[in-house]
Order: C-alpha cells, then sequence, then structure tokens
C-alpha cells in the first residue's frame, strides 16, 4: 500500500473542514448522532450493493474516505486499484491502520477533494459516504466529472436539508457538526442532472427515524424492515421524498 502526501491549495473553509475532522477523529468517542443512523440501514445496504456489483476490475475512488470504514468493504469486491482521499491527516494515518498495509491494490493520500491531484479521466467509479455536504457542491462536481472516464459512475449517500424536524436538530446542535457543512436541497439536485446524466435519487429514513427507539439491530430486525417498505412506499410522493433524511445517489459521466 503506498501512502502519499501531496501538497494542497486550501481556502478558508477547507481549513475549517481540516480542523474540524481532525479534531473528530482525534477524540475516543464518535458523535451522540451516531446512534441514529440505524434509520438509514437500508442506504448502506444498497451503496454497497451498487459498488460490488459494479467495481469488479475497476479503477475507482474513495472520494473523502475517512477512516477507511468503505475502503476496508470494497477492497474485498475485487476492483483493480482503488484510491483513498481525504482532508484530514489523522483520518488517513487512521485510514492507513485499518488497511493491511501489504495490499498493493490501495493508495491513500491526504488531498484537497476540490481539487485534487489526478489526471484526467482516471476512475471508472467514484464514491462516498457523508461528503459531498461538506464541500462547495459545484467545485467537488466538476471535479469529480474531471476525473471520471466517459461513461464512470458516481455514488455518493448523503443528508437531505428538507425536513424542517431535522433542520431544527442540526440548528440546536452547532457543536456536533462542522460550520460549512450544507445537507443538500433542490439546487444542488438541479446541479447533478446539469453535469452528469441517468441520475437517480433514493430517499431513505422517514418512518425508520421516526420509530428508531423500537427496533434494535436494523439487520435482523422485522420492524425496520417493515418501516423500510411503508417509507418506500410514501417516497413515491414528492411531499414525503421532502422528509427524508438521507439519499442515494446514482448518476454518470455525460
Amino acid at each position: 500500500m503506498r501512502i502519499q502526501k501531496n501538497k494542497m491549495s486550501l481556502t478558508e473553509k477547507n481549513l475549517r473542514e481540516k480542523k474540524f475532522h481532525n479534531e473528530l477523529q482525534s477524540k475516543p468517542k464518535g458523535r451522540f448522532e451516531n446512534i441514529f443512523y440505524k434509520a438509514i440501514y437500508a442506504s448502506g445496504k444498497d451503496f454497497y450493493a451498487f459498488l460490488e456489483k459494479n467495481v469488479k476490475n475497476c479503477e475507482i475512488l474513495d472520494y473523502g474516505c475517512g477512516v477507511g470504514i468503505s475502503l476496508q468493504k470494497v477492497i474485498n469486491y475485487g476492483p483493480k486499484r482503488i484510491s483513498g482521499i481525504d482532508i484530514s491527516e489523522v483520518s488517513i494515518k487512521k485510514a492507513k491502520e485499518r488497511i493491511n498495509k501489504s495490499n498493493t491494490i490501495v493508495n491513500l493520500e491526504v488531498d484537497n477533494c476540490e481539487k485534487t491531484n489526478f489526471e484526467d479521466n482516471k476512475f471508472d467509479i467514484v464514491y462516498g459516504t457523508g461528503i459531498l455536504h461538506h464541500l462547495d457542491i459545484s467545485k467537488s462536481l466538476d471535479e469529480i466529472h474531471r476525473i471520471l472516464r466517459s461513461e464512470g459512475s458516481l455514488v455518493f449517500i448523503e443528508p437531505l436539508g428538507t425536513n424542517p424536524l431535522i433542520n431544527l436538530y442540526r440548528k440546536l446542535t452547532p457543536n456536533s457538526r462542522s460550520q460549512d457543512e450544507h445537507p443538500l436541497v433542490k439546487k444542488d439536485f438541479e446541479l447533478i442532472n446539469e453535469k452528469f446524466k441517468d441520475t437517480k435519487i433514493y430517499y431513505y429514513g422517514f418512518l425508520t427515524l421516526i420509530f428508531f427507539p423500537f427496533y434494535g439491530s436494523p439487520k435482523n430486525s422485522n420492524s425496520f424492515k417493515i418501516l423500510n417498505k411503508l417509507d418506500q412506499i410514501l417516497f413515491k410522493l414528492n411531499f414525503f421524498k421532502k422528509l427524508a433524511w438521507s439519499v442515494l445517489i446514482l448518476a454518470k459521466k455525460n
């Protein structure tokens, strides 16, 4: 496994995000909000199912790889080569510790997702979880477009910014997130549609979030499965799409 350190040109916002995530990953415990993530278990299941089906023998990028949780799974799907970048040195250090050092298909770098060091048309797939809403969305989409090969795919899980109650919670707990993060809204999806093609958006986390205290592990919970099925019925209506917590975004390079 090769680790590189590159010089980065960072904006004030980039520096704030870098500081926030270095501090976050230096803490012994995760955020309190992590207890809610079981409500969007199905988004992760669909996310990894897509990657398992599509990454074999491909050159792929974990965009904002954090501490390498996704990397650790996706390595097993048979990619030709997998790169991971993150603005946080602490996160990359932890990712390095998580991934077997003898794994020669992995390349980890401290880098700026808005302006990477990669050449044009390098990757077949660029994926990430909870990263785009920390970035300048237009810059990051342009960068992903630049480094994707023709017909290459982007795959992201991101939070939505359209549920008023979730937004109120965010407002009441400012220290739980970076000051610049911006869960996605209509104009962000318009940008994705403008810059990419074949865009598909899947919604998660309405009833599964409301009733999250009433079920345990979603993997083995019939209650969760029922709630998730009901969510998918409700999300056929635009009104309920706005009440979802999270989305899975699939699109291809124009």
